[in-house]
């Protein structure tokens, strides 16, 4: 194990040298609790960002690189799930022999679009394409029926960018007129690197550029995608032909193995209008350049170096602004992790998770589901009906913690020592397909959208549950040996953040079934809303850099799941506690500040510019900074711990509050 590793297997939930005592924590309770650990600890090359989610992804990968390099090892006695992720991740390993195979691998895939006769052939290779991984244009996935959240339907969606979202596309200030001269840069090199000469490779780099710019005027901006309500349009297969008629909608569903599909949802229907005149405007050769092109950038991790270098150069350098690509040891884990979700899984949890860790989150969840009911009861803005409608969510909320209780198998996919890009598209292949069978069946409630060695949690509104994988239940957020105190602080508050995600700006238009129903009367759900502009303004107010802004609509789920999150954390531990005024003392400091010292630390982080920038735009989270002083600000309780007067900065009047 290397240093930094072994060192990262020590992280403390809340470690008291840390703290800047030169900054009153009533004037910045962020730099009083992170501003020594970020002196500590700058950004790595390899990363864009670097905060304590990041120290535990590092200690998360060293277990995982011991598993692998186990597994990887052949022996007569390795069992199939060893066999499995033991020979991706030597294949995966095996640079001299990538290196050597060149572009062979991919040769035929590159030959199927290059050879495409006319506009019409080009169905069938996009069909093929999305079912390895790739996905032009648009994409379709399987999901519950958002008005009958029991049958999984068809989902058919825009996509087909290669920049992270529309806006990239068309925003003239000169940082974004700069992105895009870098990323033309940046397809054409793919082109020249995949053996076209100067003046072709441009040619298609432009043609790429055009195509996506298009698609991205017809695209749903990403603030208008945060309302379900935006994105449910149940259509027929004619309509959706009638929208797209260059597009062979039939022969597509037939091959995903679903002949006869009458209907499905289409999240954004103008913009298969938009996608149809791109068909009939553009050149058969434009359109070939790409699809080689998606193809290409999909498969950058799987191909010779100079692909994955310049693939990093663009995304990893100039967007987020990483300066080293990160060792291949750990591309390789992801990949696996990505790929081979349970089957790694299942070894990492024996080695990490241990039931009575399991027992010990199940009742931490249940006493901040506690909370969220006596919350939800004593609301003066909340009328009596919608209150009982609210409670039945409550109640019907599924608790998903550590692990899968049934694991997929992947014996069906074969994975060879010597075959990188193959495994990955095999792969790719087999769990689309899984996908695709599940449309017109029922939800199975029981999966997962993260492998259990994930460092993050998530609220699923369709299946009405909360997923906590085993990968973040590790130190800083979660301790079986420490005291309530921290665990809450910082693992409570991920708790009764992802709970509150059933009641926030997107949440609360799902009912307890997961249909999205408008169960609110109407006065309460404008209580709701002005209660949720609070919040929209707050953030509007803070800038991720000088100059750049917080888009208060875009964060707004998240920022209502962060400021609720805390308050029934903190609820749930005077429950657990005795509920009572907390008296006892550790180190100096009480048991409520305790637990706000170990919220303030989960989330210490720093950015480099370019990411700063870039999440701005994307990231429907808040930066660190004011994911701890955007939510203590309007903490009475915070207040009360830290004996803070009216008037500092760290006390908001009025504060912003829904949950």
């Amino acid at each position: 194990m290397t240093t930094l590793a072994a060192a990262l297997f020590l992280a403390q939930m809340f470690d008291p040298k840390t703290l800047n005592k030169a900054v009153d924590p009533c004037v910045d309770f962020y730099e009083h609790s992170c501003s020594v650990w970020m002196k500590n600890n700058p950004i790595p090359p390899e990363r864009s960002n670097w905060g304590r989610f990041h120290e535990l992804e590092e200690r998360n990968l060293a277990i995982t690189k011991s598993i692998l390099e186990d597994a990887a090892k052949p022996a007569a006695t390795r069992g199939e799930l060893d066999q499995k992720i033991g020979d991706y991740y030597f294949a995966c390993m095996d640079e001299a022999g990538i290196e050597k195979r060149g572009l062979a691998p991919i040769e035929p895939e590159l030959a199927r679009i290059r050879n495409a006769p006319n506009k019409q052939a080009l169905s069938a290779i996009i069909t093929h394409l999305q079912k390895i991984g790739v996905a032009p244009f648009f994409s379709v996935d399987a999901g519950p029926d958002m008005e009958n959240s029991t049958v999984m339907i068809a989902s058919v969606d825009q996509g087909g960018l290669g920049l992270p979202e529309r806006d990239y596309y068309l925003r003239q200030d000169p940082k974004s007129v700069e992105i895009r001269k870098s990323y033309l840069a940046h397809v054409i090199r793919v082109f020249e690197l995949a053996g076209d000469d100067t003046a072709t490779a441009a040619a298609k780099g432009k043609a790429v550029l055009d195509i996506e710019t298009e698609l991205a005027k017809g695209s749903l901006d990403v603030v208008s995608q945060r309302d379900p309500r935006n994105l449910l349009h149940p259509y027929k297969l004619a309509e959706l032909i009638s929208l797209n008629p260059g597009f062979d909608w039939t022969a597509h569903f037939a091959a995903l193995g679903l002949p006869g599909l009458a209907t499905m949802n289409v999240s954004h229907p103008p913009f298969f209008r938009q996608v149809e005149s791109v068909i009939v405007q553009h050149s058969l050769n434009d359109l070939k350049a790409y699809l080689a092109w998606h193809l290409l950038h999909e498969s950058a991790g799987v191909l010779p170096s100079a692909f994955e270098q310049a693939d990093f150069d663009f995304y990893g350098k100039t967007l987020t602004g990483a300066q080293k690509m990160q060792d291949r040891w750990k591309r390789c884990a992801n990949r696996v992790d990505e790929q081979l979700s349970d089957a790694l899984g299942q070894r990492w949890v024996a080695k990490n998770f241990p039931p009575e860790a399991r027992q010990r989150m199940r009742r931490m969840v249940k006493a901040i589901e506690g909370a969220l009911a006596r919350d939800i009861d004593s609301l003066s803005w909340m009328s009596g009906a919608t209150k009982q409608k609210a409670l039945d969510k409550l109640r019907a909320i599924s608790d998903k913690i550590g692990y899968p209780d049934k694991w997929k198998s992947y014996a069906a996919v074969a994975i060879a020592r010597d075959d990188t890009f193959g495994n990955a598209a095999r792969l790719r292949e087999y769990e689309y397909l899984r996908e695709m069978a599940k449309i017109g069946k029922p939800v199975d409630k029981s999966e997962w959208s993260m492998s259990p060695p994930t460092v993050n949690a998530y609220y699923d509104a369709q299946r009405n549950d909360i997923n906590f994988p085993a990968g973040i239940l590790q130190p800083p957020f979660f301790d079986n040996k420490l005291d309530d105190a921290a665990n809450l602080g910082a693992i409570g508050a991920v708790i009764g953040h992802e709970l509150t995600h059933g009641f926030d700006d997107q949440g609360r238009k799902f009912d307890g079934a997961g249909n999205l129903d408008d169960w609110w009367t109407e006065k309460d759900a404008e209580e709701f809303e002005r209660r949720a502009d609070c919040f929209i303004q707050q953030y509007y107010d803070y800038a991720s850099l000088p100059g750049v802004k917080l888009n208060g609509k875009l964060t707004l789920g998240e920022n209502v799941a962060d400021n609720g999150g805390l308050r029934l954390a903190y609820m749930a531990l005077q429950t657990l506690m005795g509920a009572r005024t907390l008296k006892e003392m550790k180190g100096g400091y009480t048991p409520e500040q305790r637990f706000f010292y170990a919220y303030a630390q989960v989330w210490c982080i720093q950015y480099t510019e370019a990411s700063a920038r870039m999440r701005a735009n994307v990231d429907p989270h808040s930066p660190g900074r004011y994911r701890v002083n955007g939510v203590v600000a309007n903490s009475p309780e915070f207040r009360q711990a830290f004996g803070c007067k009216v008037g500092q900065p760290m006390v908001r009047e009025p504060g912003c509050r829904v949950w």
